[in-house]
This record gives structure tokens, sequence and C-alpha cells, in this order.
């Protein structure tokens, strides 16, 4: 059942931004005089085609991982005397590059309209306050304590752990340190460098702020089981949703963090666990595996359990749309870092994903709700739009980085210098598709 809400999840996610991008060189198009006589969405063989009124033929193909718009163009075959003047190769080079430019600027566009629409509904985000700071880590040797709020991450100011988290990764992967800003639980503010190599390459660790000993505080979560995954210890053990967990391995627990610190001192071992499961008292035995995860889910806690921990914002519907804003720009700036850092070595290729963790992603997140699928949308709205402009021969960066060779030259580039960049593009993007491939292998069997 998870593989088809991943599958169904990624087309609907693949469909809308897709849709959105083409859409952009569609109507940009349209408005330069451009003649468009293919709307596709998807590549390959066609579908599913109807024409419109206007002469377009709107297809679906079979290959649903891109689309195109196919425009009058001398380049791509002869075009009638009569439509000569609709030809995308004899338009001005502005209005080529408005074309271009387009797709990846209704995803900016459709991305701030997303979080606008998010952030009016509100948001709810858990406050950063540290919990317990383990010795001998690099928030302990800054100075961090217990009931720390973090209120900013070098010059940016947040207000909940995924903005801790983003600024972390994008403000100190390959630097030495960085400041942050607390309000301590007496109230006084104070800044503390922090020291930020231990979390190296960005990617590379699985959980940075564990790294570097923050670790946020957590509502109370009750000892009982919301999910098993399958073919885990947790199934082959037996323990099903809903259990309700009572000892480890003889040592009672009333709360999920028991089973946690069970886990972590039976790692590669069996542990004994006594549970309730519909009234009845039972034993079974896990086997907790090296890394210390046999696949189970906490039960949610309470409401009242959770306010203290988390802080409710509203938004109007200007601020809300300054958010939207604020919000694509970080994430667009987060982006373009991460990038820059895979190229010198300060962040490491594993931040590169491939359609399977996409499928992942967008599958876990409808199943948390609206909200949370949204934000995928936007994020990876985001991403598709950076990487589109990338100046990459088949990519819209490509198409610009020739007509920029032309603006300077003064006349376009040759057909044979045209096709060479083509080629090497398309070798570019196989050898990134192999990687994110070869990325999501490793994410599916839980290698590195």
């Amino acid at each position: 059942m998870s593989l088809i809400i991943n599958a169904v999840a990624f087309l609907i996610v693949i469909g809308i931004l897709v849709t959105v991008h083409e859409f952009g060189h569609f109507w940009v198009a349209r408005r330069c005089g451009v003649g468009v006589e293919r709307f596709s969405i998807g590549f390959g063989r066609v579908v599913l085609r109807r024409f419109g009124r206007d002469g377009v033929e709107y297809a679906l193909s079979a290959i649903p991982l891109g689309g195109y718009v196919k425009m009058v163009d001398e380049r791509e075959g002869s075009v009638p005397e009569d439509q000569l003047h609709r030809a995308f190769n004899r338009k001005p080079l502005w209005q080529r590059n408005a074309v271009i430019v387009a797709g990846p600027a209704f995803n900016f566009i459709f991305a701030i309209l997303v979080f606008w629409g998010l952030f009016l509904l509100g948001d709810t985000v858990m406050r950063p306050v540290l919990d317990d700071v383990p010795p001998q880590t690099p928030a302990a040797e800054a100075g961090f304590q217990s009931g720390d709020e973090i209120r900013r991450v070098g010059s940016k100011e947040v207000s909940g752990w995924s903005e801790v988290m983003r600024e972390v990764l994008a403000q100190g992967a390959g630097n030495a340190s960085l400041p942050v800003t607390v309000r301590t639980a007496e109230g006084s503010e104070r800044t503390r460098q922090l020291d930020v190599a231990a979390i190296g390459p960005a990617g590379q660790q699985e959980d940075p702020m564990q790294a570097l000993g923050w670790r946020p505080q957590r509502p109370p979560l009750p000892a009982a089981i919301r999910q098993v995954l399958p073919d885990t210890p947790a199934a082959r053990a037996g323990l099903e949703a809903g259990d309700r967990l009572e000892a480890i391995g003889g040592q009672s627990i009333d709360q999920w963090q028991g089973l946690v610190d069970g886990i972590e001192a039976h790692r590669g071992q069996s542990m004994r666990i006594t549970l309730v499961r519909d009234g009845e008292r039972r034993q079974l035995a896990v086997a907790v595996p090296d890394e210390g995860k046999i696949g189970v889910a906490p039960a949610a806690p309470e409401p009242d359990d959770l306010a203290p921990y988390q802080r409710r914002i509203e938004y109007g519907p200007i601020a809300a749309l300054g958010r939207g804003l604020t919000e694509t720009w970080d994430y667009l700036r987060l982006t373009v870092t991460i990038a820059a850092k895979i190229v010198t070595g300060d962040a490491s290729t594993r931040n590169i994903s491939g359609p399977v963790s996409i499928a992942e992603y967008a599958g876990t997140s409808a199943t948390y709700g609206i909200k949370p699928f949204l934000n995928l949308l936007g994020t990876i709205s985001i991403s598709l739009g950076l990487i589109n402009l990338f100046p990459v021969p088949v990519l819209d960066g490509g198409h610009l980085l020739f007509n920029t060779c032309e603006w300077v030259m003064g006349r376009p580039l040759s057909e044979h210098a045209q096709s060479v960049g083509t080629q090497i593009g398309l070798a570019l993007i196989v050898m990134l598709m192999a990687l994110a491939l070869y990325n999501d292998l490793l994410r599916v069997m839980g290698v590195g």
C-alpha cells in the first residue's frame, strides 16, 4: 500500500510542477507571438491528445518525468512562409530569453503562492528549545545549556527547529564556527560561538544537530506504539500497533523515551519487552540491529502536553505574502549554497536525491495531511526552477547560455557547436541522474 501511495503522490507532484513549469513557457511564448504546436506533460509516445480551439495539441505522454512545449521553429523543421513571423528562432533575443526564463519563474511564483497560502492558514512550529546538552560536544564546549531557546543563527532570526536546521546547513557547512544567539532559561540573551566543523560536509551526517550536541526538548510521548513498519525487527518479533509498553529488560517504563534508551542499551543484542495488548500482558524478544532502529513509531502526545513546546504564528494576507517571499528566498538560498558546496567539496553528494526519494517524501507528506504535502510541493518547485537555470545545455539555463554567446558574438552559435554542447549537456544530466538513483538505492538499502 505504501508503494502505491508513494507512486500516486509522486505522479501528482511531478504532474503539477511540470504543468506549472511548461505553462510558464507556453504563456509567455503566446504573449510574444510565438506559435505553439504542442503542449505535452511527459515525454515519449503520446497517450492522450486533444486539439484546442487555438490549434494547439494538448498531450499526455508516456514517460511522466518532465514535459515540453513544441514551438514553431525553423531549427525543428520547415516552416510555411506565412508562419515565419511566429517562429521562435526569428524573435528578438530578449523575447526568446523571456520565454526560456518563464518556466523557472513560474515555479518560483508557484512556490511563493503555496507558502503564502500556508502562512495565511497560520503556522505551528516547534520552539527551538534545547534539551540536556551531552558533554564533550561542540554545543557543550560553546556553553549551551538545557532550556536555551535559539533565537538567531548567524544573522538570521529563527522561530522553529526547521529554520534552525536549515540555517545551520546553509551557513555552517564548510565553516569553522557560527555565532548563535539564545535566550537562556533565566530570560537573558547570549551569543555563543558554535564549532560547526563536527557536521562535516553538509549531508554527510545523518543528524547534524545530534553531531553538534543539540537535542530539542520534546513533549512526553506515551509508551504506546502507533505504527510498526513491515519487514523490520519489531514486525518480526510480533509487535503490533496499539501495544502499550510496560518494561524493557525488566525495567519499568511509562514514556517513549524509555524504549529509546532501551534500544540504545541493547544495540546488537536481544531486548525483552513487556507489553499490554487487549488487556493481556505479554513478553516479546526483539533483536536490536547495530544501527539501533527496530521499525516502530510512537503514539501522538496529548494536545495539552504539546502546547508548551509549540509556537502558533498567525499572519494577515500581506504579512503572509511577505513570509511566502522570504520562505521561497530562504529555500532558494539554501539550495544554491548546498549546490555550490557540493562543487567545492564542502557538501556531500548524498544531498542529491532522485525520483525514488521524491516519491517517498511525497507519499509520507501526503499521509500527514494537506499542509505537509503543499510544503513539499513548494520546496520541490523551487528546486525544479533552480535546476533548470543551471547553465547546462538541454536545460533552460543552457539555452540562456547559447543566447548569451549569440549576444556577445553578434550571431548565433553554429549548429555544430550547439550540437556538441547538447551532447555534453545530455551526458551531464545522465551522470547526475545516475548519481541520484545511486543515492536513492543507498537510502533504500539503509547504507551510509
